[in-house]
């Protein structure tokens, strides 16, 4: 669940925020609750929040002040600031600060719900990212995905499935499909497919594609090849298409990825 703090001196607004929409559905869970900026800042420290829903006006510290602070002591979280006020200095002061989204009072829920959504697919993919600037390739290897660990499994051990992991690790650069491979080893396709699920829990076109995506990585951090030379070497015929699987495994797309700094052990 991602957690919010809402920070609003307004009492009625505030309550009323926490009480009418339904957190949990969105994904979401009330942490803490602050009514001016001062005390936002200290709730921000202590319950280390992953969104924080703010007014702009209020006694003491104003919101803007109160996510300046929280910056400089690199706290680090996602912002939506609630306004009644539509001036062009807080909007440039919010956008120099991250804001995610500005929502109007009196707060319509239909735009509220969509803020929220946009905010949690931005955590999402931060998360996910942060997940694969962890990932360190070693020789042949990485963590994001190996299908060697289905080769040789004693539970539901199958030796055709050892045959099409073989052939993936070996051929993936090759137009390969089940069907090809069922073939060359005398066996029905239905056959194969489902046994290979049994094994794997996954279909043979997902571990292709993301032994696919686990090589495209080296070659994206070598930066020796464009996008779409890279997209063919790994064994996709088509540059779209590769962008949009590299994208479903990774939630970024190849050219951000190859900007990011990844660690790769030699």
């Amino acid at each position: 669940m991602i957690k919010v703090l809402v920070v609003e001196d307004e009492d009625i607004i505030r309550k009323g925020l926490i009480g009418t929409i339904d957190w949990l559905s969105a994904g979401y869970i009330i942490s803490g609750e602050a009514i001016n900026g001062q005390d936002g800042l200290e709730k921000i420290e202590k319950y280390k929040p992953d969104l924080v829903i703010t007014d702009i006006r209020m006694p003491v510290m104003d919101g803007i002040e109160m996510l300046k602070k929280a910056q400089e002591k690199n706290l680090k979280f996602e912002k939506i600031i609630l306004t009644s006020y539509g001036e062009f200095e807080y909007a440039q002061e919010g956008i120099k600060l991250g804001v995610a989204d500005y929502i109007l009072k009196p707060i319509d829920e239909d735009v509220f719900y969509d803020a929220l959504k946009k905010v949690k697919e931005k955590i999402k993919k931060i998360e996910t990212f942060e997940t694969v600037q962890d990932i360190i390739v070693k020789e042949d290897e990485t963590e994001f995905f190996n299908p060697k660990i289905y080769l040789g499994k004693e539970k539901d051990k199958n030796r055709y499935v050892d045959k099409v992991i073989e052939k993936i690790i070996s051929s993936y650069a090759e137009k390969l499909n089940i069907k090809d491979i069922a073939e060359e080893l005398g066996v029905s396709t239905s056959y194969l497919s489902r046994k290979f699920k049994d094994v794997t829990g996954e279909t043979f076109l997902d571990v292709l594609n993301k032994y696919r995506i686990q090589k495209s990585i080296k070659l994206l951090q070598k930066q020796e090849y464009k996008i779409y030379e890279i997209s063919e070497k790994v064994g996709f015929t088509d540059y779209k298409h590769f962008c949009n699987v590299f994208k479903k495994y990774l939630e970024i797309a190849p050219g951000d990825f190859a900007k990011k700094s990844i660690i790769i052990l030699k």
